[in-house]
């Protein structure tokens, strides 16, 4: 393939551009400057180190090490969902509900195209596993921290209409249930945008990336499609897991809303 070899002066032109984008925030007091520079820094970082892992990974494929390596990504998104909720569940639930949902999702859709679609020998080669797993955990976590936050916010600013419905004879299911399919419908929008967009205002990631890396442009179309359709099952599934389970959270055993189940709101939210 006719790689052309980016160099460090290279990715350093890319990041004064970001530094410059900051100062421009400093001065048009965004408020955004702090979080561009923290972010870029850590882009660097954690690809870079995530590069020299995987290098590592596919010299020497170990079931072991790319399961590790799993889990070390599961726990990673689990923590963004749980963080990027105003009113996230309290105790375990706060971080186990996201988790659980991306793992039964994530993990399920991924395993069945590695063994059936992909079919490579072993199933679990890095180079196949790893990148088709960060993609799907990557669309899924963003639906599912969606979906729960517009759950709990909605929960909680309409939480007298809820209570009304309870008194007036619905049951949880019933009262909470727009709501519940609201949240479900914003958790999925991202995922619904890229398909639509796909090929037309964007080239996604992956086929970019393989083009740029040399590969028949046919052959990296197909393997998108590929991913954004699995993608978009495991968004999907996992988004209506987490807003469905969490709604019965929200409501104890006699039907009760139960508020106090969610983080409290900042003083003057």
């Amino acid at each position: 393939m006719n790689l052309i070899t980016l160099t460090p002066l290279d990715l350093a032109v890319a990041a004064v551009l970001v530094v410059t984008l900051a100062a421009t925030s400093y001065r048009l007091r965004l408020g955004v400057e702090r979080d561009l520079i923290i972010a870029t820094a850590r882009t660097f970082i954690q690809l870079l180190l995530i590069g020299m892992v995987l290098k590592v990974l596919f010299e020497n494929t170990n079931l072991l090490w790319v399961s590790l390596m799993a889990a070390v990504m599961l726990a990673a998104a689990g923590r963004e969902v749980m963080v990027r909720q105003q009113r996230r569940f309290l105790g375990w639930w706060g971080y186990g509900l996201g988790t659980m949902s991306m793992f039964i999702s994530s993990f399920t859709v991924t395993l069945l195209v590695l063994f059936t679609i992909i079919g490579a020998e072993p199933w679990y080669t890095p180079q196949y596993a790893i990148p088709l797993l960060g993609m799907m955990l990557g669309n899924t976590m963003n639906g599912v921290a969606l979906g729960l936050d517009r759950l709990t916010q909605s929960a909680w600013q309409q939480r007298a209409v809820i209570e009304s419905r309870l008194m007036l004879g619905d049951d949880s299911n019933t009262a909470i249930g727009e709501i519940a399919r609201e949240a479900t419908r914003i958790g999925m929008i991202p995922i619904i945008n890229a398909m639509a967009a796909a090929g037309i205002v964007s080239l996604p990631g992956m086929m970019t990336g393989q083009i740029l890396a040399g590969a028949p442009p046919l052959e990296a179309v197909k393997y998108q499609i590929l991913i954004m359709c699995t993608i978009t099952i495991g968004t999907g599934f996992a988004t209506i897991a987490a807003v469905r389970i969490g709604a019965r959270h929200l409501f104890d055993e006699r039907q009760r809303l139960r508020l106090d189940r969610l983080r409290k709101p900042a003083p003057g939210a």
